[in-house]
């Protein structure tokens, strides 16, 4: 089935930034529904081609154009769970698509996840074609049949090594492992392009709470280095932890804070759940595998504000986080669900965040596409989209939305709601991807 895409020109609004360069935007779900959680990705091997997974259930869209058009895979939720989301997307080095997801048919107690837990799994779904088709069956990385006291697998992330080194090819996903008394991060690897995993390891010094509404550990992301070093990072109450694995993935070292923040969940006026995971990115150019980046967002300046530190040493040390959103500071406007790429090409970075400096009530939001040419010391930021969408409380937005950048043309996806729905009405959200192009 081909969607009817809606493709706007975009120009600067009243926040008076700049508009993001030679900007498009797309439309993916033809009207709204329950879509969030969207994850983004462009094939290093044929930057034309380009995949974006949103859910509930799991969807993918894919573009062979470089993103001009899109159609919508077929095939992709699986038949044998009732609800399957929790979408992230990647490329391997062959140019394979790889969705991952989680599937369950009922969820436990709210946010004490673990409490009640029944059966249910992590899985990928692969595509040899780069995201046109997909193959019937997905595969298994855990799977939980109704048992008491199981745990709930969550938010699994997967990054791929497409470089040409040792262990290109591997793929890795992390998540998070509730259970009744705890929280864990938890990690597995494929070394035959996803046909297999190895058994979850845990990767964390120490657990966290087992609610997931502050003290958990959560948020788990990772990033290949040119010389093949997965590096990874989650939240945890207040700071930010980080480990890294020089064996493609079979052994990692001590996992450790990095990073002071501010509480990374936090309530906001009119927005059902918000969080400030963070994320991390490696700079892949030759000699430049040391280099690295984590951005989050948390309160510590009263408003929430987006943020980004570097590290030049692979991690050791990490300069004073830079406050990524550039408006006045204590203006009371948010700034929250970031996410980050590094230009593997260029070696650029590239964020986008919801964005509220334009509302002074602080309860509408455009998106906003921050970019650094100087290596994170500081970023410039782009309207790119102009009209501000109002929810509510009532409405889930998501825990996270997606970015991806190759050779100066960036990639953003986000959930956004309808603006004719009205502020008060529970509609539902529509997933748009956002294009810009900062290539000559």
């Amino acid at each position: 089935m081909r969607y009817i895409l809606l493709t706007i020109a975009v120009t600067a609004w009243a926040q008076n930034l700049p508009k993001a360069p030679k900007s498009e935007l797309h439309d993916l779900t033809a009207q709204a529904g329950y879509f969030t959680e969207p994850s983004i990705a462009v094939n290093p091997r044929d930057p034309q081609q380009v995949v974006a997974a949103f859910q509930d259930n799991a969807h993918i869209s894919f573009s062979r154009d470089g993103g001009k058009t899109w159609q919508a895979a077929a095939g992709i939720a699986p038949s044998n769970y009732r609800v399957s989301g929790d979408v992230s997307v990647t490329y391997d080095n062959h140019g394979q698509a790889i969705l991952c997801y989680m599937a369950f048919d009922k969820l436990g107690r709210f946010n004490y996840w673990a409490h009640g837990a029944e059966r249910s799994g992590l899985f990928v779904r692969r595509s040899p074609d780069g995201g046109a088709t997909w193959e019937k069956n997905h595969i298994p990385v855990i799977e939980h049949s109704t048992e008491p006291n199981i745990p709930w697998e969550d938010k699994p992330y997967i990054v791929a090594d497409d470089t040409g080194g040792r262990f290109g090819g591997n793929l890795y996903i992390g998540w998070t492992r509730w259970t009744l008394t705890d929280s864990r991060i938890m990690f597995a690897r494929s070394t035959d392009g996803g046909r297999t995993w190895s058994a979850p390891l845990e990767i964390n010094a120490m657990r966290g709470l087992p609610r997931d509404d502050n003290g958990a550990l959560e948020g788990f992301d990772g990033a290949v280095a040119s010389d093949g070093t997965l590096y990874v990072v989650w939240c945890a109450l207040g700071r930010l932890q980080f480990t890294y694995s020089r064996d493609g993935g079979k052994t990692f070292a001590r996992a450790r804070d990095i990073i002071q923040t501010g509480p990374t969940m936090f309530a906001l006026q009119a927005f059902s759940r918000a969080n400030g995971f963070a994320q991390i990115a490696a700079d892949r150019r030759a000699g430049k595998s040391g280099r690295l980046y984590v951005a989050w967002s948390d309160y510590t300046n009263g408003g929430v504000d987006v943020f980004c530190a570097t590290s030049t040493d692979g991690g050791r040390t990490w300069g004073k986080p830079v406050r990524v959103n550039n408006d006045p500071l204590h203006n009371g406007a948010d700034h929250f669900f970031q996410w980050l790429a590094a230009d593997p090409v260029t070696g650029d970075v590239d964020l986008l965040f919801y964005d509220r400096r334009a509302d002074a009530r602080n309860r509408s939001q455009t998106v906003t596409l921050a970019r650094s040419a100087d290596g994170g010391r500081s970023f410039a930021n782009y309207a790119w989209t102009t009209e501000p969408f109002q929810t509510n409380d009532q409405v889930f937005m998501g825990d996270y939305s997606g970015i991806a950048a190759y050779g100066g043309r960036v990639y953003g996806a986000w959930a956004e709601r309808p603006r004719e729905s009205g502020e008060t009405a529970r509609s539902g959200t529509i997933v748009r991807v956002g294009i810009a192009d900062f290539g000559e």
